[in-house]
């Protein structure tokens, strides 16, 4: 059985949806987890899941980033379903590393797509393990924030955490 659990932290309420083997499904700044479980891949989504104190390494790397510890969520594995783009985005989106955001059109390319920008945004659209595959490293071409599942003051939270 999954299981999941709600991580108060300083930028709110972090809910993370976790597999029997460790592997995040689902996360973000939620109190509820029923906010998460639609963001899961059908294929993925669990059955039933229960409520936990405790997530383990999850919850270790959750709390370890909020304190200051940015790299920590990197080892953190993460299962997401969709077509080979998608699946590629996000696993380039580990890559982009704390403090040095990306624009969208810089992201396309590193996804070897340099003319798919509205897919690249798609792609952090539709990451349903926020923090773990970080999209909120991903701002507009001016440097403005544009759009973020969990609200703009929680992105600009974050960047400004990762800036130092």
């Amino acid at each position: 059985m999954n299981a999941w659990s709600t991580i108060d932290t300083r930028i709110g309420p972090f809910t993370a949806v976790v597999a029997d083997d460790g592997a995040v499904l689902a996360s973000g700044w939620t109190g509820d987890v029923d906010d998460l479980l639609p963001l899961i891949h059908p294929s993925l989504r669990p059955a039933d899941s229960r409520a936990v104190p405790d997530l383990g390494p999850v919850g270790k790397a959750v709390l370890a980033y909020h304190e200051g510890d940015l790299g920590v969520i990197d080892a953190v594995p993460v299962r997401q379903r969709s077509g080979p783009f998608l699946e590629h985005a996000w696993d380039v989106l580990r890559t982009v590393p704390a403090g040095g955001p990306v624009t969208y059109t810089e992201y396309a390319t590193l996804s070897g797509r340099p003319a798919a920008i509205r897919a690249a945004a798609s792609a952090c659209a539709r990451n349903a393990a926020a923090l773990f595959v970080p999209c909120h490293r991903v701002l507009r071409l001016d440097g403005s924030l544009g759009g973020f599942r969990w609200g703009l003051p929680v992105k600009r939270a974050l960047i400004a955490h990762e800036a130092g």
